[in-house]
């Protein structure tokens, strides 16, 4: 008996997706719930286990082959619910049969992506040779590049003046050295730069997830009347209320009081002041959001995505924490599903954790909003007449301009720095 390996459902308004790696070969024994392929959609990549134990059959679908949700991919032949060994070609004598192995705890390792395999294969590494990083233990480019490095130098090639004197005049140009230099036409001491520059190339074909953060950020871009508005906060008051609680907080409630919450927390209080910054355009309408989801952007070894934080407002600062810490280790895992990023009303996106200073950031189409945070820095500023030292941060404000103006935007922004700065007011919702 075989069992069909088709494409799932993968979300709402989602049709189609590119087959990306697969992870066994026909022929191939497999386990019950092991990933058979990985499956690019515009917002993410999915893998489809096994639904049984068996014995991959045909590859049906190609890696970088486009199909359409319910596409048969291949077939799995069953094996009485044990993964068996694929049959050896009756081309050679058999050898002596293996003892079957039991099912390995862990799956292994999917293969290389193209940029690790293409780095392997110039570097003369095997697999493994290799520690892979990469999720499941998958070989990075990366890994490649550590191992390189770590691994003993060969002998130094000898100098581009050597190579030139004894290789024929026809092949190579000599370079001449100084008293020759103005007998020599420019022309002719250049090297062919193409041939010098395609060796430390690489062209690798984006993924449906790159391509659609592409066009979607352009089409905002060419779309929206877009324009960033910039403000500061002075952190002290936040620093000083999780230095105070921290320890408490996750203790109670299990996950650590981060910046993140307290953030969506003065958003809310934002954006119920300022409705058009929660609001979009639809055709000739406004659209005006009487319910709050925040995206949250969430940086991942494959791109951005922006899982939504749904009712926002309805949720405790300790909920909204643990949404976001279940979000993040979701995104690492490749673990987010369509519907945990669709519907936000406004975004807020952290720079300040790779190290920004300032930015700005483009809208998360058709949101009229994103706030951007920056990394806290210390900095001189003036209180009551005195210069004095203060955790600052950056605060930037993109919006639509054709539904937002520029008062609603810095006023905007300046509940968000009021609400930092004073706690007390989103929780006494001031």
């Amino acid at each position: 008996m075989s069992i069909e390996i088709r494409v799932p459902t993968l979300g709402e308004s989602v049709t189609e997706a590119t087959v990306g790696k697969w992870f066994k070969k026909a022929g191939d024994a497999v386990n019950a719930d092991e990933p058979l392929v990985e499956l690019e959609t515009d917002k993410v990549t999915v893998e489809v286990p096994a639904p049984s134990a068996g014995v991959l059959g045909e590859i049906l679908v190609q890696s970088g082959t486009t199909v359409a949700v319910g596409s048969l991919l291949a077939a799995l032949r069953d094996s009485g619910g044990k993964a068996q060994p694929a049959k050896a070609e009756a081309k050679a004598p058999s050898p002596p049969p293996i003892p079957e192995r039991a099912p390995a705890a862990v799956a292994a390792p999917p293969p290389p992506p193209p940029a690790a395999q293409k780095a392997m294969t110039e570097a003369g590494l095997e697999a493994s040779e290799i520690q892979g990083s990469g999720r499941r233990g998958q070989i990075l480019k990366e890994d490649v590049v550590n191992a390189v490095a770590s691994a003993p130098r060969p002998a130094v090639a000898p100098p581009v003046h050597e190579i030139a004197s004894a290789a024929p005049a026809t092949n190579v140009v000599a370079i001449p050295t100084a008293p020759t230099l103005k007998a020599v036409p420019p022309q002719e001491t250049r090297l062919p730069s193409t041939s010098i520059d395609a060796t430390r190339e690489e062209r690798v074909k984006m993924t449906r997830l790159r391509q659609t953060i592409a066009r979607r950020l352009k089409d905002a871009q060419n779309t929206a009347a877009m324009l960033t508005t910039f403000n500061d906060v002075d952190m002290s008051a936040v620093m000083a209320l999780r230095a105070q609680y921290k320890d408490i907080f996750e203790k109670r409630h299990g996950v650590k009081l981060g910046f993140m919450g307290l953030f969506v927390k003065a958003c809310i209080q934002a954006l119920r002041d300022v409705p058009a910054v929660n609001a979009e355009i639809d055709g000739d309408d406004l659209i005006y959001k009487n319910y709050y989801h925040i995206g949250v952007a969430v940086g991942t070894e494959k791109g951005l995505v922006v899982p939504v934080v749904r009712d926002a407002d309805r949720l405790s600062l300790a909920e909204i924490e643990q949404r976001i810490n279940e979000f993040g280790k979701r995104a690492r895992d490749g673990k987010l599903s369509i519907e945990d990023m669709q519907g936000g009303t406004f975004t807020i996106s952290n720079g300040g954790v790779y190290g920004s200073l300032m930015s700005t950031p483009i809208l998360n189409a058709p949101q009229s909003g994103i706030l951007g945070m920056h990394r806290i820095e210390e900095r001189p500023v003036v209180r009551a007449g005195q210069v004095v030292v203060r955790p600052m941060m950056y605060l930037a404000l993109s919006y639509d301009h054709r539904i937002v103006d520029g008062k609603e935007a810095v006023t905007f922004l300046v509940r968000v720095k009021e609400c930092l700065e004073d706690p007390q007011r989103f929780i006494l919702e001031l």
